[in-house]
């Protein structure tokens, strides 16, 4: 998403824009220039979830080469990130994040704080996780319960002097329903508003001029912090995955997408006005720099990314059970009628939703696997998109006309046919696209068109894949950025079980 501004800038607080490491990007950096005059360079990354380059963006070892050059430079970098990057990933199902604070740690990580994802294996391995990284934590709303301190010994706040410069840090996550209360077994989350109320006024005692918000928030909620705390400089956000640069009054809002496939760069300098009558100001000088292969890999880094990375294939052949029976995931029959893969994967992803609902294109293979062995491999193959579940509360009437949108191409074979869970359904091929599917039940009772379902889908559905648009604007109760990975969930469900043998049931009756 391209970067964006939505207000103009207050004069109180000035603010330099350059588009990217262009040349004159560089020219900012010449001695004399008002930026190389900043004495703190702060580079933000948020959202990271692979140690290497995504459609050759990103990559851990191009980021730490970034920050030797500008300390070689004779800048200050700060290398901060603002929550999720223990998971959720395939090289984090098998490492528990343990590849993630290795590379971070190579790369030269300053200081972080917490996102929901780091909660994904619950609160005892992520402290575990804290104690092996080597870069401060700053969580100031996050409290174990048995110490009623900071979850792992983390600072809830920071007071740090860069060329007499004395600059505040505070460190704020979600309270939602983001984070599952079963993997806080101690641990209690402050509303983020509240310990901002707390540790702000903490910051401007100890003469912090400059106050940053690391933060792991949605948008509105960092909008309705600066909002009420206008005093707040800069915050350097993360939770969703593109892009966003904005002003909010006189505060500057920051995330910098996802998977380091860009890096923002924030020169910070307070100035002496001019007309010496109104003190200093705030020069903020920002940068969005995509992490292309223009930048090398810095060596140690890449060499802990690349060892973490061989070990990843023996890792994937590890048996996670087994299943009894063959898994068909013929591509025809499984776009165009129910299939035992397809109830597995729709079973596995529904949780506590009252309805799951994938479309058939989503399952790979295009075989059927044989009965015995599986493997993290072997599921991975079947769902290789690296596809999120995300749920919304719809009414009834919606569910309806998803349904109907996936059998609309019968006969024909389509990615979008849903494959189900929750529900079962009647689909008569012979009537007009939009009215085939009837007597559709859920649990056991008739669908009713006026109540709300929570209904899980895959995030390719969410956002409107596949035709399904019916989705849009209903209520959100897991977004794309808080969902597990469907072969995640698969294979959560397959170890439970053990051992599998789905049948189809008849969930999807076809009359032709």
């Amino acid at each position: 998403m391209a970067q964006r501004l939505t207000r103009a800038i207050a004069a109180a607080a000035a603010i330099v824009l350059i588009a990217g490491p262009s040349r004159a990007g560089h020219q900012q950096d010449e001695p004399g220039s008002p930026r190389a005059q900043a004495p703190l360079t702060i580079l933000q990354l948020n959202d990271v979830y692979s140690t290497v380059p995504v459609d050759g963006l990103g990559g851990l070892a191009r980021v730490a080469t970034l920050k030797r050059r500008l300390a070689a430079a004779g800048r200050t970098p700060l290398l901060i990130l603002a929550g999720d990057f223990l998971s959720s990933s395939v090289a984090s199902s098998v490492f528990k994040g343990e590849q993630m604070i290795a590379a971070l740690n190579a790369a030269g990580l300053d200081m972080a704080t917490l996102g929901n994802h780091e909660f994904d294996f619950g609160d005892d391995l992520l402290i575990q996780r804290m104690r092996e990284s080597k870069w401060q934590w700053v969580i100031s709303n996050v409290i174990d319960t048995q110490t009623d301190k900071p979850i792992g010994g983390a600072a809830p706040y920071l007071v740090r002097t860069f060329g007499g410069m004395k600059v505040g840090f505070i460190g704020l996550c979600l309270d939602t329903s983001a984070i599952s209360g079963l993997k806080l077994t101690h641990t209690r989350i402050v509303p983020p508003l509240d310990a901002a109320a707390e540790y702000i006024p903490m910051l401007k005692r100890e003469g912090a001029e400059v106050i940053v918000a690391v933060t792991h928030l949605a948008f509105a909620t960092d909008r309705a912090l600066v909002e009420r705390f206008p005093e707040i400089d800069v915050v350097i956000g993360g939770h969703e995955h593109y892009p966003i640069t904005t002003t909010e009054n006189r505060t500057l809002i920051s995330k910098a997408g996802s998977d380091a496939k860009w890096i923002a760069r924030i020169d910070l300098n307070r100035v002496t006005r001019a007309d010496r009558q109104t003190g200093t100001t705030l020069e903020r000088f920002y940068e969005l720099i995509p992490i292309t292969n223009a930048i090398p890999d810095e060596p140690a880094t890449a060499a802990v990314v690349n060892d973490y990375e061989s070990r990843l294939g023996p890792a994937l052949d590890v048996a996670i059970g087994a299943t009894r029976v063959p898994l068909d995931a013929n591509s025809v029959r499984l776009r165009a009628g129910e299939t035992n893969i397809g109830d597995v994967i729709a079973d596995a992803i529904r949780g506590d939703a009252d309805i799951s609902l994938l479309n058939a294109g989503g399952i790979r293979g295009d075989r059927t696997y044989p009965a015995g062995t599986l493997t993290k491999r072997l599921l991975i193959e079947m769902l290789p998109f690296g596809n999120v579940v995300c749920k919304v509360a719809v009414p009834g009437r919606v569910v309806l006309a998803a349904l109907n949108h996936g059998v609309s191409k019968l006969p024909a074979s389509a990615g979008q046919f849903p494959q189900v869970s929750g529900l079962t359904m009647t689909v008569d091929a012979r009537r007009p696209a939009g009215d085939r599917v009837s007597d559709v039940r859920v649990a056991g009772r008739p669908l009713d068109p006026d109540k709300t379902y929570t209904v899980a889908v895959p995030d390719f559905v969410f956002k409107g894949g596949d035709g399904y648009t019916m989705f849009a604007d209903q209520r959100i109760v897991t977004p794309p950025e808080s969902g597990e990975l469907m072969v995640t969930e698969l294979e959560k469900f397959v170890t439970a079980a053990r051992e599998i043998a789905p049948q189809i049931d008849g969930r999807i009756a076809m009359l032709r």
